[in-house]
């Protein structure tokens, strides 16, 4: 198990590396080191972003808020009005996505139960300005001052599925007065989490494909080269973003096969990334694989109901460590999904369920 554990922990660093060289050798070495330095931090280097509305850039064809850091917020609206709601949701959409996706609720039960939705591109996806300074608690203002934004009160519900959740779990920690509820499809786990036990987490993240084992732990420990990494061919890299991942679940596995060839997941990825792959994929993957300020099964219990729903039959977020969040965190309320995968939008009738479970 120990040489399970080495494959996501950084080697220790060796006594030798810092020995100084006072001969000639050593400092015509460091100078050469300090040039090899340079030149790859210049190779490493994303380019800059084609940000929306800029000369170059993509057009602003959706509706935009400012946020006090002068970054504009693209959303879209959907369920009843907001001023005739009676609860008012806060969608952050996962890998991948956009403003575009939702709970996949009917409009019928959202008018029934008074439902009002707004999901938004999440900084540096779609028409949403990047973030240089992304983390987990900007993700979470970013949902408070769109929510501010557009007026819907003192609080609101966050609603997140897979790596969007990320933001979720930030509401829970940073702004939890100001969430009325939370439910999250599917999060993905940080495998670095202190919470888990250390071998059942190298376990699960064994499990996985080398390159995705590799794109983890240069998201962790590396993620000023992640760019870098991503973009050759000859390294490992990961099949999540390469949308070749085994997955186990055969709804799952038609859906995808569904969406890639009547050409929607390339459409969505080009609606993703146009504003750079850095500023969107690569920079999720630093906020939610990298060094969290805090750890979520060390969070208190929050003034709001939360709830999880995961499948079973996931094969992209392990469900051995899901059941380890909820089982650590006895407040939240844990819906695991028999025979169900990860993508939980094409689960039959599963927004109008998480309606009714929040507010029914």
């Amino acid at each position: 198990m120990a040489e399970r554990l080495m494959l996501w922990e950084s080697p220790p660093a060796s006594p030798a590396m810092g020995k100084k060289r006072s001969d000639g050798l050593g400092l015509g070495m460091g100078t050469l080191v300090g040039q090899l330095g340079e030149l790859l931090s210049q190779a490493v280097m994303p380019p800059a972003p084609r940000v929306c509305g800029t000369p170059g850039g993509p057009p602003v064809t959706a509706p935009r808020v400012r946020l006090s850091d002068g970054r504009h917020l693209a959303y879209e609206e959907s369920g009843v009005p907001k001023e005739a709601a009676r609860y008012r949701i806060v969608f952050s959409h996962g890998f991948t996505g956009s403003r575009l996706d939702s709970l996949r609720a009917s409009q019928e039960v959202a008018e029934e139960l008074g439902v009002y939705m707004v999901a938004f591109d999440r900084a540096g996806y779609g028409e949403s300005d990047p973030n240089p300074n992304r983390s987990v608690k900007s993700a979470a203002m970013d949902m408070a001052e769109l929510a501010d934004a557009l007026g819907l009160g003192e609080k609101f519900y966050a609603v997140g599925v897979s790596l969007g959740c990320h933001a979720v779990w930030g509401a829970l920690k940073y702004i939890p007065e100001r969430i009325a509820g939370a439910a999250m499809m599917a999060p993905v786990v940080n495998y670095w989490w202190p919470g888990f036990p250390p071998e059942e987490a190298a376990a699960a993240y064994g499990r996985q494909s080398y390159g995705d084992q590799w794109a983890l732990r240069v998201s962790h420990h590396a993620p000023g080269i992640l760019h870098w990494w991503m973009e050759q061919s000859w390294l490992p890299t990961s099949t999540v973003v390469d949308n070749t991942t085994f997955l186990p679940n055969k709804r799952d596995a038609d859906v995808r096969r569904t969406l890639t060839a009547d050409g929607t997941l390339q459409k969505k990825k080009e609606m993703a990334t146009q504003q750079g792959i850095n500023e969107s994929y690569y920079r999720d993957m630093t906020v939610m694989f990298g060094k969290w300020e805090f750890d979520p099964m060390a969070l208190p219990e929050p003034p709001c109901p939360v709830h999880i729903w995961q499948g079973d039959e996931d094969g992209l977020v392990p469900v051995v460590l899901q059941r380890h969040v909820a089982g650590k965190l006895t407040w939240v309320k844990y819906h695991e999904l028999p025979g169900t995968g990860h993508f939980l939008s094409a689960v039959p009738g599963l927004g109008d369920t998480v309606l009714r479970t929040l507010f029914g």
